[in-house]
């Protein structure tokens, strides 16, 4: 199936029985997560790209809200990021990424319902390139609970759990946020965080997802025009 972003106008894909679907946009940090415990899990998966400003009438349909993720499968379908992620962990058994101990649980869930304090300022600080520095001190002390709770090597301990694939895809982000406000996370105050961002990387799930700065930077330029070019890095013949 193409990766093209499907626009108002297109026609919905026939979806084979028993097959499931991920509704998604590559670049949307929600769809990313739900991605990541996809590859995490070893499911079976297509992937139908969505235009989000020129949306298909039959994708609203599916949500009314108009967002990425959704997850289709058998005729039930599921949307927002931790509901699909959850779903899909009680679905299929195997790799299992909620934390069994029930402490471990609520204290990643404390976390991760807590974690729009980090990406409110991260979008702040894009939009002010850096130039506001009560914004970007804003962001750092919303991390510093993050590095403060990281004591192993993941959140999940020894091994990965759904926290680690829900922060992921911000952190992902960094790196252009560096590019654009010449401001990298420092080390010195965040050494557990940075760590665990280079082992992240060396993981084959996080790798088969993750995009370039340079890709990430070719979107958020086309997004802060108005036109985002949800096929950037596409073949045009495909």
């Amino acid at each position: 199936m193409s990766q093209k972003a499907l626009a108002k106008g297109s026609t919905l894909p026939p979806l084979e029985k028993g097959k499931l679907r991920l509704y998604s946009m590559r670049f949307c940090p929600y769809a990313q997560r739900t991605r990541l415990v996809l590859e995490h899990k070893n499911i079976p998966y297509e992937t139908v790209n969505v235009n989000l400003k020129e949306k298909p009438d039959w994708f609203l349909e599916k949500n009314p809200l108009g967002l990425v993720p959704i997850v289709e499968h058998d005729d039930k379908i599921v949307y927002e990021s931790a509901v699909c992620d959850d779903y899909l962990d009680e679905l299929f058994k195997t790799n299992p990424l909620t934390p069994a101990d029930v402490y471990r649980k609520a204290r990643e869930r404390i976390l991760a319902d807590g974690f729009h304090k980090v990406t409110t300022p991260f979008y702040k600080v894009l939009r002010s390139k850096g130039q506001d520095k009560e914004l970007l001190e804003e962001f750092y002390k919303a991390l510093d609970r993050y590095e403060k709770d990281l004591t192993e090597p993941f959140f999940g301990g020894n091994n990965l759990s759904m926290l680690d694939y829900h922060l992921w895809p911000w952190f992902e982000r960094l790196g252009i946020m560096a590019k654009i406000t010449g401001q990298a996370l420092p080390k010195d105050r965040f050494p557990c965080l940075s760590a665990w961002m280079d082992r992240m990387k060396q993981e084959p799930t996080v790798r088969k997802t993750m995009f370039s700065n340079e890709m990430h930077g070719a979107f958020l330029s086309s997004f802060a025009t108005g036109t985002p070019d949800y096929d950037v890095g596409l073949d045009a013949n495909l």
